[in-house]
């Protein structure tokens, strides 16, 4: 979507969240049930469009995946928009499904861009480490691991990570994608509770590296690999058999973090170049 609106039209922003347990992922299907595909339907019922509406995401989400701050969007004729604005957030939450829910409906600033003009995505991983598992009432958004896991080895071994580098080692190759991100985040934290939350944070994630990369560290953590042994992988720069990919549903995305409005084209137009890393030089 380009990031001119037409004449005669305005950009509507979406704040939402969802639990990704019963959705086959994000981006419509045409026979599998998505957030998007329910959404879409919901907002063309409710505003009685003739036209299907087309929504941008921020960043989508896999199959199973939970939720909290998701930021969409979709361009809207401003007689529409003008007749149901101060209805539409109600009304959807009359006719969206109880699994997911908008809290905020608005008119986005020039310049925006729900997925391009991000500068971060904040994510957040759960998982319990009790002998007996996981409390019942969080089952569908925690991880159960086997073996008792040290936050401390998993936060040594997550720090070599951090920076702009090549991911490959821990994402899925898509056809001409890149795979070189900026991590500015990964820290693990255990929670009174017991349950223990990897934050992750970055200006983009490829297919698959946030669940990648917490299982890496769980293989730290439990004791079967050294602390040193995630950043060889990511130095490798090839997929690792050894590294799991972990299941789901213990995966939420929790923030997107945008700019100063007057930043958001110039954002927008720097995320969709292609990067490359700098050359070695010689010194």
């Amino acid at each position: 979507m380009s990031d001119e609106v037409e004449p005669g039209h305005v950009r509507v922003r979406l704040d939402l969240s969802y639990d990704g347990k019963d959705f086959s992922g994000w981006a419509k299907q045409r026979v599998l049930r998505t957030v998007q595909g329910e959404l879409e339907s919901a907002l063309r019922t409710v505003m009685r469009l003739s036209e299907p509406v087309e929504l941008t995401v921020a960043g989508r989400t896999d199959a199973g995946v939970h939720a909290r701050g998701q930021v969409a969007q979709f361009d809207l004729a401003e007689e529409v928009w003008a007749e149901h604005h101060d209805k539409l957030l109600r009304r959807l939450a009359g006719r969206l499904p109880h699994d997911v829910r908008v809290w905020k409906v608005a008119e986005a600033p020039e310049g925006f861009n729900a997925r391009f003009s991000a500068i971060w995505r904040r994510y957040a991983y759960r998982v319990g480490d009790h002998q007996g598992g996981v409390d019942p009432l969080r089952r569908g958004h925690v991880l159960w691991h086997q073996w008792p896991l040290a936050v401390d080895a998993m936060n040594e071994a997550a720090a070599p990570l951090l920076g702009e580098h090549d991911f490959a080692a821990y994402c899925k190759k898509r056809e001409g994608a890149t795979t070189i991100r900026t991590l500015q985040q990964l820290s693990w934290e255990r929670a009174e509770d017991g349950i223990i939350t990897a934050t992750v944070r970055a200006d983009a994630f490829c297919h698959n590296m946030v669940r990648s990369l917490v299982g890496a560290l769980l293989h730290v953590g439990d004791g079967h690999r050294s602390t040193d042994w995630p950043g060889k992988v990511l130095a490798a720069g090839v997929r690792d058999s050894s590294v799991h990919v972990v299941k789901p549903h213990g995966l939420t995305l929790e923030e997107v973090g945008y700019p100063a409005d007057e930043l958001l084209a110039a954002r927008s137009k720097e995320a969709r170049n292609m990067r490359t890393l700098p050359a070695a030089g010689c010194c």
